[in-house]
């Protein structure tokens, strides 16, 4: 998020969205801002997931809190290209929380929620994930800058389908829809 989102003040997701706008009006560091979004998360963790799961989240939010804090305030934080970091960092981004999914955890904020959702849903994590954070896309559009809405909706859409994939569903059922046979 550091390296190729915040640069730009695109969210990847809601809890991301949340932290730039924190940092933005009241100028908290990302870290600080990131795990202040996720304390009223990790309370709806603890009652819908349990105890194992919301501490593996837990320790995952100190993790990328901490990052994001060491990052932005010791590195110089350099820009490529506006395409390639959404690109890279979509793919990075999808594959983390992908990986944090199969593992039992996730990385807090709006995952929490859209892994809520899909549970009780049926639905692929990825997709409502990417429906959760639509809200926050918009507002933070507003508040920055209505370009940022069409870099996160392809970010959300990049890391979706990645986040869909590591979690074993085929790229039909990621895509929504199946090729008949005749």
């Amino acid at each position: 998020m550091v390296f190729f989102f915040f640069p730009h003040s695109i969210p990847s997701g809601g809890a991301a969205g949340f932290t730039i706008l924190l940092n933005h009006f009241f100028g908290l560091p990302y870290g600080l801002a990131f795990w202040f979004v996720n304390v009223l998360f990790l309370g709806f963790a603890l009652n819908h997931f349990g105890k194992r799961w919301t501490f593996r989240t837990i320790l995952s939010v100190f993790t990328i809190s901490t990052t994001l804090n060491v990052v932005s305030f010791y590195m110089s934080i350099p820009h490529i290209n506006l395409f390639f970091d959404i690109l890279f960092g979509s793919i990075l981004f999808g594959a983390g929380i992908g990986l944090q999914i199969r593992a039992g955890a996730s990385s807090g904020g709006m995952v929490i929620l859209a892994l809520m959702i899909s549970s009780y849903k049926k639905w692929s994590p990825g997709k409502t994930l990417m429906g959760v954070n639509m809200l926050i896309f918009i507002l933070t559009s507003v508040v920055i800058d209505y370009k940022i809405i069409i870099y996160a909706i392809i970010c959300q859409i990049i890391s979706a389908f990645i986040i869909d994939y590591m979690n074993g569903l085929s790229l039909s059922t990621v895509v929504g829809f199946t090729l008949r046979k005749k």
